[in-house]
Order: C-alpha cells, then structure tokens, then sequence
C-alpha cells in the first residue's frame, strides 16, 4: 500500500514528527491510543456531528468507496459536474492524501469544510486567534488542520477557488426541536467497525435553526500556508515542512525531534506483557536515541511525572531528565514546612521520595484535624456521572449543556458505622434526567445538617448548570429546588442569578488531599484514582477493615450493587491492588475500558469518561435490554466505588489522627 501523509497523519506528525514512523506498525509499536479514541468520540459525540453536518447539505454524494484508487477516481469523475456537494471526497497531490469532510462546487468555487465536534460560539473567526492574530495553541491544530487540505487542493487543483471553513458546534445555538439526537443511531459491525445510522431527515425548522455553524477560516489558513516557522529549527516554509513529512513517511524513515513535555501524552508505550512479546515502546526508543539511555533509567520516575510543573521542557534542555536530577532549588522550595502542603513542596516530596524510594506518606495532622472538627455527622459524600452531548437531548438547549444522569451516595455516621445509602440512574433514551436528578439528591440530603463532601470541583459546577436550567424553567417545584441547590453550593464564575454562599456548602476533599495530603505511591497525581490506592497500602486500618468479605453483607456495610465484597486483594508483590481493577469493564470489547479521563468533544480531559461514553452508548446505540441492564450495572458499581473511595481516604485519615 502505498504511504500517503494524510491529514490525521499531519496532525500526528504536527505533535510530533517522530511518531510518523511508530504510527500503523502496532505488531511492533503498540499504540495505546486507539480505542481511547474510539471512547473519546463517543463520549463527545463526534461520530453523531459527522452526519449532521452532512444533513445540512442536501443532495451531497457520499464517496463510500474506501480504497484510496477507487475514491479518487470516483471523486475526479463527480468533480466534473459544475454543482455539486461531496461528502469525504478523496484528493490527491504527490504522496499528500486526503478525505475532505464536506466539498462544496459552484463552477470553479468551492468551499473546504473540515467537521469538528469542538464548540465555538458564533460564526466570528477572532475567537481563534490571540491578541496579536496568531492562531491560539488550542485552535492551532484545527486551523493547522484546515490549510493542510486546502493546500492539497489547490496543489491539486489549481484551476478552483478553494475558501477553507470549519464547521463546529455552536453554543450560541439552542436545539430547535425535541428529539434531534435521537436520529442518530450507532451501529457496530461483527467486525467491530463503527457507524452512524440516520434513522429520518431533518425537518424544515431544524434545517432553518442550525446548531452547527460555518466558521470561515480561509485568511487564517492562507497565513499558516505562507508562515515560514516549521521544522526542527522553526525556519521551514509550510509547504516544505510538508514535502519533509510526507518524504519521510513515504521512505519509512524516522525523523528525530526533541524530547519535552509533549512526550507526557506519548500513546506509543509497550506494556510489560507486550515488551515480552517482542513489541517496542516507541516513547522508550525517542529517549535512549536522545539521551542515551538504558532499560535501568526507565526505573526511576522522569520529571514528566513531576506534578503540577511547568518547567519540564527547561530541566530537559538543563540535561535533568529524571526526579533524582532535580534540587529544591528546582521547584522553588525553601524547605519550609508551613501549615499547608504547597505545590513547591508537594514537588520536592515527589523528587524527594524518588531519591530515597521512600514510602513514607506526609499528612498535615493540625490542619487536618481543625477542619474535621469542625465538619457535621453524619457526614455525605457524593458523585456525579455527567455527559455533556454535542447535539442535545431537549428542545432549548445548547451544544454541550450539561446532563447529569447519576449519582452515588455514602454516609458516615459518628460511631463509625457506613452505609451506601442511595443512588440514582437515570438512562431513558431522549429524556432530560436533570431535574429528576436534582429532586432525588435532595430527597437524600435534606434529612439532616451533616457536611457534604465532593471531589474536585465537577458536583458545584453541575449544580450551578441546573440552578441556571431550572431559572429558565417552568417546573412546579422550581423554587423548592433552586432553595436546594442554593444550601448545599456556590455559584460559579459563570453563574448570572448567584446567591450567597450557604454553610453547607459542599467540602471539597480533592482540596483537602492537596493541602494536607501526599504518598509517594500517588506520584503526581491527586486524582482519586491515585489516591485511593496509595491510602489503601498505607493504611494497617482499611487493610484489616476491608478484608473481609463483608461489604453489602448482612451485618456489614450496606452496598445497593455489591454482595459480601472484599475490597483489599493483594498482587503477587504483597501490594492491595486498585480496586478499580478489580471492576468489570464498562466495555468489554476495549481494552482502555475502565479509562476514567478522556478527551471529549469540547478538548478537556474529562474524569468519569468511560461513564460518559457508556451513557452516549446508552443514547444512541441500538443494545438489547440484557445489554442495557449490564451496562447500567457497571455504571452503578463504578459510581458507588467512587463515594466508597472517599469513605476510605477520610477512614484513613481519621485513624492516622488518633
């Protein structure tokens, strides 16, 4: 097969060129990205954004055939026609290669629509560049993205007046119907091969009241074209930054780059089972040739996993490439000890650690300790599962409005005792769980004064989304509601009706371990994922408490998804292993399927992703009831782990301070 560079491949090479030569070669360089990016597109609703776009133009031929030769001889004899809208049309110039989303012809004009699921508000191309009209690091690789295929056109084409667009989710738009997402079915093959099926037209006020829009973005494409600040020295005009990529992936050849920061997201990573099978790890590979290095430095912890840091590209280009490298003085810690754990010196406890293989964990038992004092039994701690769908499920609503569809709810009494004390699912296709959410977290918390505790920020911004749903809502109980949310959270920098903050604010623990917290096993990382299992091998109390089988036991701590449950189960090196590893995957045709933080559709990495993709399946894939129950089980057990986890992370707290 011959080796084009397309646009995906551009992309890929714009992060970095070396992965031009990992890339498509998975018996040898494992990519572990692949069904991440399956999850992340259905998580954002990118495969649905696709097909809406294409009914926006009626009457456009679909060029399905796959085969590079036959789509181009498809797309050269349909490009005869004076008027005519393409869908994926294949072009070619040189070993360049395209599909172009949407190709509109009038004569010899035609207009260039990449379809991307990220959002924007309004058809004003400003909203992409920064003050001095460059391209913003967030829009660049879209626009980097849109002049690649319009220089292959035109390279191709030179007789046509190419004007390049991006086509997005428009935020300024509301959904002019009901019912809208639900034409978008998504099918999976026995092959595993993914589409969307359009299971009826768009009405005439859906086509009138469009929530995608036309962003143009020609001038923008034109400048990147003629930018000379490409290649390894920054000196390559762009048209000859893409003759070397595309001679260097025809030739199979690597082309070297500098190590960095964006080495973080490296997807090109062997396992250890996979390294045994004889397949390489194209991150490992980068390193050694730059650096030198052998198999033992990949043992000791790298300054990419320093968290919270944005000096990573300077210590490399200082030849400290490893923690061990690193002083105080590289993270700006005086040695100080004050009454918080800062970010400077949870840096230094990192580096620290990894110079001594130290597992001793840091806690701030003063500070700690005055705030538990003054928390209120019993004491609630919940989750939310939330999706945010490009197309929206409700009349009125815009691209991306927050859903809420679960949440998990465990109390803690004063006498010790814990209990999973509700829960709420909703997954009916085409409704709005919203409101219904709210009534039934309020039906949970509204018995007594006890403290709530979330983890990180997501709960507050979800219910601020709400207070701002119902205030244009006509709900019965809309007041008794927004009084809800009003006495258990803050507005938002967003929030246009605030309110005051309530004592009952809900408490952050995520803020709690940041100030008060640090074990050497969570790395860099205060996510709960890190968290819980570093409390869990550090803790003689959890370890003896959470043996037995005695989680959803008659006597023992009541669980609605679990049955004589014993959460600590040791790996063949003595450790307490991850109890989300010891889940059933939310997906089990992935490998990636307890992935818990995706990229979606509006560019954030997202926690609970594998909950949002299994709500979007739940949406728009055709499954039957068995596989409905299955999934809706999974989503359950995961939620309740959630709320278990804090349980833990505050039991193991209150043990160390006795």
């Amino acid at each position: 097969m011959h080796r084009y560079l397309t646009k995906s491949r551009f992309k890929l090479a714009s992060v970095c060129p070396t992965k031009l030569f990992y890339t498509g070669k998975a018996n040898t360089y494992p990519d572990q990205s692949d069904e991440n990016s399956f999850l992340s597109f259905l998580a954002g609703g990118g495969f649905q954004v696709g097909e809406l776009a294409k009914l926006y133009h009626p009457g456009g031929v679909d060029i399905t055939e796959t085969g590079h030769e036959q789509a181009l001889e498809r797309t050269e004899q349909l490009l005869q026609q004076d008027n005519i809208i393409l869908f994926e049309p294949a072009i070619r110039f040189e070993n360049l290669f395209i599909r172009i989303d949407i190709l509109i012809k009038r004569g010899n004009a035609v207009e260039l629509i990449e379809v991307k699921s990220k959002s924007c508000r309004g058809a004003n191309p400003s909203q992409f560049l920064t003050k001095k009209d460059q391209p913003t690091a967030t829009w660049r690789p879209y626009l980097e993205d849109a002049a690649f295929q319009k220089y292959v056109l035109e390279q191709a084409h030179p007789e046509l007046q190419v004007t390049a667009f991006l086509m997005l989710a428009d935020k300024d738009s509301t959904c002019p119907t009901e019912g809208l997402h639900q034409k978008f079915r998504l099918d999976m093959n026995e092959r595993g091969r993914r589409s969307v099926t359009v299971t009826d037209q768009l009405t005439p006020e859906e086509l009138r009241q469009p929530i995608l829009t036309k962003v143009p973005v020609d001038d923008i494409a034109k400048n990147i074209i003629e930018a000379g600040t490409y290649g390894s020295e920054g000196g390559l005009l762009f048209h000859d930054w893409v003759r070397e990529l595309s001679n260097t992936y025809a030739a199979d050849t690597k082309l070297p780059t500098d190590i960095g920061s964006k080495c973080s997201g490296c997807s090109f990573r062997a396992t250890h089972e996979e390294k045994q099978q004889g397949k390489k790890s194209g991150f490992e590979e980068c390193w050694r040739d730059r650096l030198g290095w052998t198999e033992d430095h990949f043992h000791s912890p790298t300054v990419l996993e320093l968290g919270g840091s944005r000096k990573k590209n300077r210590f490399l280009t200082d030849g400290k490439a490893r923690l061990i490298d690193l002083e105080m003085s590289d993270v700006d810690f005086d040695g100080v000890q004050g009454d918080r754990i800062t970010t400077s010196e949870r840096q230094w406890l990192q580096i620290d650690a990894a110079c001594t293989r130290t597992h001793e964990f840091e806690l701030r038992r003063d500070g700690l300790r005055r705030e538990m004092e003054s928390w209120v039994y019993p004491l609630h701690f919940i989750d939310f599962e939330t999706a945010a769908p490009a197309i929206p499920l409700h009349a009125g609503q815009r691209p991306y409005e927050q859903i809420a569809f679960q949440f998990s709810h465990h109390v803690a009494h004063e006498d010790g005792r814990i209990e999973h004390a509700g829960e709420h699912l909703d997954t009916s296709v085409g409704g709005f769980p919203n409101f219904g959410f709210v009534r039934a977290l309020r039906d949970e918390l509204i018995h007594d004064d006890g403290s709530i505790f979330r983890y990180a920020p997501h709960e507050n911004t979800i219910l601020a989304a709400i207070h701002a749903q119902l205030m244009a809502s006509d709900e019965p109980d809309r007041a008794e509601l927004l009084a809800f949310i009003e006495s258990v959270s803050h507005p938002t920098s967003s929030t246009t009706n605030g309110w005051s903050t309530p004592p009952r604010d809900m408490i952050d623990q995520w803020d709690l371990v940041k100030r008060n917290y640090f074990d050497p096993a969570m790395g860099g990382s205060t996510s709960i994922k890190k968290v819980l299992p570093a409390a869990l091998n550090s803790s003689d109390y959890l370890q003896a408490k959470y043996s037995a089988p005695n989680y959803g036991s008659p006597g023992g701590i009541s669980s609605h998804n679990f049955c004589d449950h014993a959460w600590i189960q040791r790996d063949e090196a003595g450790r307490v292993r991850d109890p989300y590893e010891l889940l059933p995957t939310l997906f089990p045709e992935s490998d990636l399927a307890r992935e818990e933080r995706l990229m979606t559709g509006e560019d954030e990495l997202r926690e609970g992703g594998a909950a949002m993709a299994a709500y979007a399946r739940m949406q728009f894939a055709e499954m039957s009831g068995y596989e409905r129950d299955a999934l809706a089980q999974g989503l359950k057990r995961y939620c309740e782990l959630d709320t278990l986890a804090m349980v833990m992370i505050f039991e193991g707290w209150r043990e160390w301070l006795k």
